[in-house]
């Protein structure tokens, strides 16, 4: 007979979701006992990816944000998954850089096994049925692009492991404006150039209509021949000069009273530490 697992036993891999139950009893109780449940904290993103003629193109901003606090201005959201996979994330930065490097390891494994590169769509699989299995509790929405014997390919996953297999696409909290721009300048067999300049316009609305997303856009593009990442493609905010100095010379604001007030020592103990 084996024996019961207790609640107070350390998880042994994974994600640990015990906390929920108990989030959710004490926000029964709050009423009763006077107390407010904190809310969700906001996060902030725009990643978008596009199929061109030959391969894909994916595109995020550089903005880390922690509610209404900007956290990072030269976040890295374009992510390594094999040398033909690369995929952007949005959401809570530490879920989505933790599925990554997971689904990383485990593409690499599966092709030393299987003696062939990966698919984009076994990255997809892999990938959809983790957030599956927890039921959005991962706050992670990916965009997967590849290029592989099929030919290229955009995949976008969300928190809950639903997927959309799609030419164009974009997520996060700047996606409506970004898709905005896709949805109107997108064609079939659109050439590098034009490819990488209308993901980085997607990207651009996404900043400039959305708070949580800016710094400037990053860039990916895939082909037959590998990967190559743009890092600081554009900048799309800069700081200005100052038009004047705000240092005030000393005497600058007058003194009306001032007062000192002198505090003698009464007693001193020193307690020597035991260092045997």
């Amino acid at each position: 007979m084996l024996p019961s697992s207790s609640r107070y036993d350390t998880p042994q891999g994974g994600f640990n979701f015990e906390n929920c139950l108990r989030n959710s009893s004490i926000e029964a109780n709050a009423s009763a006992l006077g107390l407010k449940p904190p809310k969700a904290r906001k996060t902030g993103t725009t990643i978008a990816g596009i199929v061109y003629a030959d391969g894909v193109v994916l595109g995020a901003d550089r903005r880390a944000t922690d509610d209404m606090v900007v956290a990072d201005k030269n976040c890295a959201k374009i992510h390594y998954i094999s040398d033909n996979i690369y995929c952007c994330g949005a959401g809570v930065a530490a879920d989505a850089e933790y599925v990554t490097q997971l689904l990383s390891s485990n593409l690499a494994v599966h092709a030393m096994t299987t003696g062939r590169p990966p698919r984009v769509c076994t990255a997809t699989r892999m990938l959809k049925q983790l957030l599956f299995r927890y039921q959005g509790h991962i706050g992670a929405s990916i965009i997967i692009g590849g290029f592989d014997v099929r030919g290229p390919h955009i995949t976008s996953i969300y928190p809950h492991g639903s997927t959309d297999v799609i030419p164009y696409t974009a997520l996060g909290s700047g996606a409506s404006a970004a898709i905005a721009i896709l949805e109107d300048r997108f064609k079939p067999n659109m050439q590098l150039e034009e490819a990488k300049q209308l993901v980085t316009d997607s990207i651009t609305a996404g900043i400039l209509c959305d708070l949580g997303s800016g710094s400037g856009v990053d860039l990916c593009v895939i082909t037959r021949e590998g990967a190559q990442v743009f890092r600081g493609y554009t900048q799309t905010e800069t700081k200005g000069p100052r038009s004047s100095s705000y240092r005030y010379p000393k005497g600058s604001t007058t003194v009306l009273k001032e007062t000192v007030t002198r505090f003698d020592l009464v007693e001193e103990t020193v307690q020597l530490m035991d260092t045997e």
